[in-house]
C-alpha cells in the first residue's frame, strides 16, 4: 500500500528509536514528506537520517509530548514548512513497572503525561490540520494493555485504556460530523522494542525479571509492525491489533469477560514475580 502515502505529510511522534523509528523510515520509504519530534535528540537525528536517505522531506523537533504549548508550536512548525499534515501517529511512550501501593504519584502521573496526555496533545494540535486536509487520518498508539489490564502495569493499563477509550470517541466525532479523517487505535502486541528496558519501576528486581520475560514473549520486529499499522491506517480500519499475541489476547478478553483477571492474577504470582527478595 505504498501509494497511500506518496506525496503526503506525516506527523510521527517518539520517533527516535523503537516503533517510531520504524513507522518514520517505511513511510519515507512509501514516499511520505515526514515531521518527526521526540525528546532524545540524538536518536532523532539518526532516524531523519535514515529517511532522508529515501529521499524524503524531513522536519524534526525535540520536545516533550507532555507538554500542549511545545505541540502547538510544532504544529505550526509543520504547517509553516509543508503547508498541510494527511497523516498523524501518536506513538510516543514510556513504560513504568510498580504496584499501586508501592508507587509514588509523580511516578503514575508520568506516564498518564505522556502515554496518554501526548496523544491527546498530539490530536489537538493537528486535528484542524488534518481536518482541512480533506483526507486525514490519525492512528493512537494504545497497547495489548489497552484490551486488557495486568498488575504491576497499573499506570500504563490506565494510560493504554484511556487512549483506547479517547480515540474510539473521537472517531464517532469525525463520522457524526462528516469530517474527512479516519481514526485508528492502534493495538500492539510485544513489539521487540526499547521500552521495556528504558522503563522504570519500584523494584528492581520485579523490573528485571519483566525485562527479561519481555525479551522471551516479544515477536513482533519493529518493522513488520510498521508495515501493519501503516497498512491498516491507509484502509481506515477502527482497530490495529499488531502481532498474533495481540489477536489472540482480543478473542480471549472477549471470551472470558472480567474473569480474565482472575486468571492473569493466578499467572502473575506464578510467572511475573521475581524469587528474589525486593530491593528499593
Amino acid at each position: 500500500m505504498s501509494e497511500h502515502y506518496r506525496g503526503r505529510v506525516a506527523v510521527v511522534t517518539g520517533a527516535a528509536s523503537g516503533m517510531g523509528r520504524s513507522l518514520a523510515v517505511e513511510l519515507a520509504r512509501r514516499g511520505a514528506s515526514l515531521a518527526l519530534c521526540d525528546l532524545d535528540a540524538d536518536g532523532l537525528a539518526e532516524t531523519a537520517a535514515r529517511c532522508r536517505a529515501y529521499g524524503a522531506e524531513v522536519e524534526t523537533a525535540v520536545l516533550d509530548v507532555a507538554e500542549y504549548e511545545q505541540m502547538l508550536s510544532f504544529a505550526d512548525t509543520v504547517i509553516a514548512r509543508f503547508g498541510t499534515v494527511h497523516d498523524v501517529f501518536n506513538n510516543a511512550g514510556i513504560g513504568f513497572v510498580g504496584a499501586v501501593e508501592n508507587s509514588d504519584i509523580k511516578d503514575l502521573s508520568r506516564v498518564l503525561d505522556v502515554d496518554y496526555w501526548g496523544v491527546v496533545h498530539g490530536t489537538k494540535a493537528f486535528l484542524p490540520h488534518l481536518i482541512a486536509s480533506g483526507a486525514g487520518r490519525i492512528a493512537n498508539t494504545s497497547s495489548i494493555f489497552g484490551l486488557f489490564a495486568v498488575p504491576t502495569q497499573s499506570a500504563y493499563n490506565a494510560a493504554k485504556f484511556a487512549v483506547r477509550g479517547f480515540t474510539e470517541s473521537l472517531r464517532q466525532e469525525m463520522l457524526a460530523a462528516g469530517h474527512p479523517v479516519t481514526v485508528s487505535s492502534v493495538h500492539p502486541g510485544g513489539v521487540r522494542t526499547a521500552i521495556a528496558t528504558k522503563a522504570t519501576g519500584t523494584n528492581l528486581d520485579e523490573l528485571e525479571h519483566l525485562v527479561h520475560l519481555f525479551d522471551r514473549l516479544a515477536r513482533t520486529s519493529p518493522e513488520k509492525a510498521a508495515r501493519v499499522i501503516l497498512d491498516g491506517t491507509a484502509q481506515g480500519k477502527a482497530k490495529i491489533l499488531v502481532g498474533a499475541d495481540a489477536y489472540l489476547a482480543d478473542i480471549l478478553v472477549r471470551i472470558l469477560g472480567s474473569s480474565y483477571q482472575r486468571v492473569l492474577a493466578a499467572l502473575a504470582t506464578r510467572y511475573f514475580t521475581p524469587a528474589t527478595s525486593p530491593r528499593r
